[in-house]
């Protein structure tokens, strides 16, 4: 009979099929596994955006000559912009910000046409709503870029070239490359997957020895002739197969769902999806091994997984973080994980600049199955 400190794969493959089952059978883990990481990625993939639309704009318009009346014709039928709202003066317009019903207000003055129409500059004021500051900043960058619109019609009505007989200047011809029409749900979908990969994995294994250590089972590891690799070896197979099932489920799904091409490499997303599910597993062990009760060990995972998704780069780049903080992000496997699978599915990245996050990842997912082992072993002694 083999000893507590030999590996026996018998009673390896019974313990994997005993964690699955412990799994698939506990309401709160069948609540993180089926459904809900499919039906929060169809959710946030329209919900979670910085793209601005539906936005009403005031307009106070003191001049009602030819270039203001341009200027408010396409606001008005800006495609983000759902409606235009006059008003008859300052306090009004700024009491429609202060309420909060309008995102921005434009202030134009009486000699903006006049000044226009003898070569002079025109100047048109715009109020932003600051407790929107994202939101306000986005709206700010779509009416600069109507106004633009607007002074180059001036350039080409005027006639006035660089040189004598020579057209205007033209507008530069932009091209936006791996998402030419800057369909912000094919940026936001690859980081969701890592994101909701992350938190199933993490909440799997953080349950996992916190459940057994509550139904009282966890005194039978210690009497038991399993070594602490086979424990860590049968919690962590279940975990790791589940969670990269599901962020292939999720991949298809953006693939044939919301229509995202996939240009990449598939065997080195899969690499790198097994890579960080496994570094997952290592957190999430470690939390379960510390926490007394399922309830602990879902506070430990979210204290964890929030901090984490914020520092990745999902929402702002890491390189606009301090530079203490951005070392730090360098330690969180989403980081790493959200740069291949942005790499895989929009631009073909080259193996070589994969490969360059991958091995983070596997050192990421050595340091922490090999810690979760050490805190493993302390509470089975």
């Amino acid at each position: 009979m083999p000893g507590r400190h030999q590996l026996s794969f018998s009673r390896l493959r019974a313990q994997v099929v005993k964690e699955a089952l412990s799994i698939l059978r506990d309401p709160r883990s069948r609540m993180v596994v089926c459904g809900p990481p499919l039906i929060q990625l169809l959710i946030f993939a329209f919900a979670a955006t910085l793209e601005v639309s539906n936005v009403d704009i005031a307009v106070l318009d003191q001049d009602a000559g030819r270039w203001s009346y341009e200027l408010v014709s396409r606001v008005e039928g800006a495609g983000f912009v759902s409606e235009v709202r006059p008003v008859n003066g300052s306090r009004e317009l700024r009491e429609l910000i202060d309420r909060g019903e309008v995102m921005a207000g434009l202030q134009i003055p009486a000699d903006f046409s006049r000044k226009i129409a003898g070569g002079e500059t025109g100047q048109v004021q715009v109020l932003i709503d600051g407790r929107r500051s994202n939101a306000g900043q986005i709206t700010l960058g779509y009416l600069a870029a109507i106004a633009a619109d607007v002074g180059a019609d001036v350039d080409s009505g005027s006639g006035q070239g660089t040189a004598a007989g020579a057209a205007p200047v033209q507008p530069l011809a932009v091209r936006h490359w791996f998402n030419p029409n800057l369909t912000y749900r094919w940026f936001i979908v690859p980081g969701l997957v890592g994101i909701l990969a992350f938190f199933s994995a993490l909440m799997l294994t953080s349950l996992s020895i916190a459940r057994e250590r509550e139904l009282g089972t966890f005194d039978q590891l210690l009497v038991s002739p399993a070594s602490t690799f086979e424990i860590i070896v049968s919690k962590s197979l279940p975990a790791l197969a589940i969670g990269t099932v599901l962020g292939l489920v999720m991949v298809a799904a953006g693939a044939f769902i919301f229509g995202i091409p996939f240009t990449g490499s598939f065997a080195l997303l899969l690499l790198g999806l097994v890579l960080f599910i496994l570094s997952v597993v290592g957190i999430g062990l470690m939390i379960s091994a510390v926490s007394a009760t399922q309830q602990q060990a879902i506070l430990g995972a979210f204290a964890i997984g929030v901090p984490a998704v914020l520092m990745s780069g999902f929402a702002t780049p890491v390189e606009n973080m301090p530079l203490v903080l951005q070392w730090a992000a360098q330690a969180i496997p989403l980081t790493h994980f959200l740069v291949i699978a942005h790499g895989s599915v929009l631009k073909a990245m080259p193996p070589a600049e994969i490969l360059s996050n991958l091995w983070p990842l596997a050192v990421i997912a050595l340091v922490t199955l090999t810690a979760a082992t050490v805190f493993v072993r302390g509470r089975l002694q």
